[in-house]
């Protein structure tokens, strides 16, 4: 069995949860180096959190940013042997985050004030630590239904 890791900045997780939570800090951009290191970071949480993972093999989702599609990252996956679940090209409901992250996030953080951006982590990393693991498992399952939509039609759009 693979593991499945939803790819979307900031937060890194499968059907069990979060495994890394990775804030760009402000003013950075992300490019092939940064996305490596990031990588790297996701193999040792993989390691600390779900033991006995990396050995079953990782399945990564990103679509097809340059930070993603860049050589440097190819020659890392293919080191590492992760795979890719290819993302079509201005699929958002392919994007875990897009269909099934984003509305709770900003229901939660609606109306909320953040003195600094370490106030504003804070919160994000409290949420992602108290939502119930089914959240994430709903999540998976989705995308699941969402994929073999995307294949049914052909790869056209599938929204809900």
């Amino acid at each position: 069995m693979n593991v499945k890791i939803w790819l979307s900045s900031p937060q890194y997780r499968d059907a069990k949860g979060v495994i890394l939570l990775d804030i760009l800090p402000q003013g950075q951009c992300i490019n092939a180096a940064r996305y490596c290191s990031t990588l790297d970071r996701l193999k040792e949480a993989i390691r600390h959190k779900r033991p006995g993972l990396l050995r079953r093999g990782v399945v990564l989702q990103h679509d097809n940013a340059t930070p993603h599609s860049a050589n440097l990252t190819k020659q890392w996956l293919q080191r590492y042997g992760w795979e890719i679940l290819l993302h079509p090209a201005h699929s958002p409901d392919l994007a875990p985050s897009d269909f099934h992250l984003f509305g709770p996030l900003k229901r939660h953080l609606g109306g909320m004030a953040f003195e600094t951006e370490d106030d504003l982590i804070s919160e994000l990393r409290n949420w992602f630590d108290n939502l119930d693991v089914d959240f994430f498992r709903v999540g998976i399952n989705s995308l699941l239904s969402r994929w073999q939509k995307c294949i049914d039609l052909h790869g056209d759009y599938v929204e809900k």
